[in-house]
């Protein structure tokens, strides 16, 4: 399958089925956060891999769009490890990690798909509930959830995943 092809018949997942995710297919997933482009090569990603029981119950306390996954990714990012923009290139004080993250997430969604498991990108949770019940430290910050696993049967896209706004909405070519 090409990129574009695997692009295009990725989408978010909303219900899953309770099949765990084989080891091996986990850790491509993982590895696929790992080589993840960062700014400056900094590698400021925190990546919580939650698999327990326990840390599920937690997560799925503080958060209702886990829709059923049996593991969920957390992307978090280490405030101090970013890099710094510099004010000759017009970003002083920019600290690129949460960005940096959330391509780390992208990489790991892509993966996932490519392996055959759902994911469902979630932005939709209290930070500050997540970082607390996973007792992270000071420094370093929750970006995006990322509920894994096998979709359940009959699930599809929902309607919005084939609305694209027109490419000259979005696109200008100077």
């Amino acid at each position: 399958m090409s990129f574009m092809e695997l692009a295009s018949s990725r989408f978010s997942v909303r219900k899953f089925s309770d099949k765990p995710i084989e080891g091996e297919k986990l850790e491509q997933i993982l590895q696929a956060g790992r080589i993840a482009p960062t700014a400056k090569n900094c590698q400021p990603q925190r990546i919580y891999l939650l698999a327990s029981e326990d840390a599920m119950r937690k997560i799925n306390a503080v958060c209702r769009c886990i829709y059923g996954a049996p593991s969920c990714i957390v992307v978090a990012y280490d405030e101090t490890r970013g890099a710094k923009g510099t004010e000759d290139l017009q970003y002083e004080g920019f600290n690129f990690a949460e960005m940096d993250a959330t391509i780390v997430c992208t990489h790991m969604m892509l993966e996932a798909a490519d392996l055959g498991v759902g994911s469902c990108w979630v932005g939709a949770f209290s930070r500050k509930k997540v970082h607390d019940i996973l007792g992270l430290p000071a420094n370093e910050q929750v970006c995006a959830l990322l509920p894994i696993g096998y979709p359940a049967e009959g699930v599809q896209p929902s309607a919005n995943h084939y609305s694209l706004r027109d490419s000259m909405e979005t696109v200008t070519i100077l």
